[in-house]
């Protein structure tokens, strides 16, 4: 029986999935970390390749909800979803609630899969603890469930295919505290996380603001909000009117890509530099171009192909990591030239699909 796992040197494969060239089949073994104890909040890291089925036994029918596509970032999930769906052979259907503000339209639209004939759920989650009673109930039915991206504090789920928002934030804060250590003169940061209440930005906002304690970074007051480009432009414009000597807006991938035009448009390119703490295609475009520092890379098509081959191994009872997710690696100037696109970003021109039948 060939198992799911093959430990191996992380570097060589990592090296591989970077330069990997652009064909369904070559996105695998990945190199990823699964953590032991699964669901564990002190659970180790170990180095392994994720391999999914190569096809799953039957076309099953499983339903994924995000909390919406408004950005490239959640398109990358749904490609990954969408194409591991195709080359696995299973249905796939994609609902989206529209937006961080809509927990009782996620809920609903989840209620109204499983009603439908869903036989496993893939959720990524507006809350981290607003879905734990209706993990709950789908699981009771024996319906599997799989936390996606975001983060679910149910100890119900089947599954996880994510990385720590922690060290996505951690790795973000320690780039610039390397770059502003303790003693050299200290510079301003605005700050901001995402919507407030979200699993992944409590996660990443820890993880950033304990990166640059000791360091000569001064983070203000984090400004929390929906991760809509107009929100995010009218939180970046807030504060750099309050804080004109601010030297750093760091955050979400939606505050980076937003915050481009209006760096340009008021002669602040050099004075205030954009970090991101997720990768996106337009962020991915703003390092080449010298408009973004860096972003670490969370490879969120491969989260959610492994997502979709979790569901497919628990609904057939096969060996199955239960948390995982791909290695992080952060992409500057000094590596985007050789860092491909595939894997970590859907392809250029990407559409949102929301079935595979």
């Amino acid at each position: 029986m060939k198992t799911a796992l093959k430990y191996a040197l992380a570097t060589t494969v990592l090296a591989m999935a970077l330069n990997a060239p652009a064909r369904a089949d070559s996105w695998y073994p990945y190199p990823a970390q699964a953590i032991e104890p699964p669901f564990s909040a002190d659970g180790k890291s170990v180095d392994v390749d994720y391999t999914p089925v190569a096809k799953a036994e039957k076309p099953w029918n499983i339903c994924v909800s995000f909390p919406h596509m408004k950005d490239a970032y959640w398109l990358g999930v749904d490609y990954g979803v969408t194409e591991q769906a195709k080359d696995a052979g299973v249905k796939l259907n994609v609902v989206e609630a529209g937006g961080y503000t809509e927990l009782a339209k996620q809920i609903s639209q989840i209620e109204d899969c499983v009603a439908g004939g869903a036989q496993a759920v893939v959720i990524g989650a507006i809350s981290f603890d607003g879905l734990n009673n209706l993990v709950s109930e789908i699981t009771k039915k024996g319906i599997p469930v799989i936390d996606v991206i975001n983060g679910i504090s149910s100890p119900d789920v089947t599954a996880k295919s994510l990385v720590s928002f922690y060290t996505m934030g951690q790795e973000t804060g320690a780039y610039l505290a390397k770059k502003h250590p303790a003693g050299s003169e200290p510079v301003k940061v605005g700050w901001f996380p995402g919507p407030a209440g979200a699993g992944w930005v409590e996660a990443a906002n820890k993880g950033f603001l304990e990166a640059v304690k000791g360091s000569a970074v001064e983070v203000l007051d984090p400004k929390f909000g929906d991760t809509g480009k107009e929100a995010q432009l009218k939180l970046v414009e807030d504060v750099l009117q309050a804080e004109p000597d601010v030297r750093y807006i760091a955050g979400t991938a939606v505050t980076a890509e937003a915050a481009q035009g209006l760096i340009r448009e008021r002669g602040l390119k050099g004075k205030v530099d954009l970090l991101a703490f997720y990768m996106t295609p337009g962020v991915y475009e703003g390092i080449k171009r010298g408009f973004i520092l860096a972003a670490p890379a969370d490879s969120v098509v491969i989260q959610g192909r492994v997502a979709v081959d979790q569901a497919i191994r628990a609904l057939e009872g096969k060996e199955l990591v239960k948390h995982v997710g791909p290695k992080i690696f952060v992409v500057d100037p000094s590596n985007i030239a050789t860092v491909s696109q595939t894997n970590i970003l859907p392809p250029d021109g990407f559409k949102p699909v929301f079935s595979v039948n």
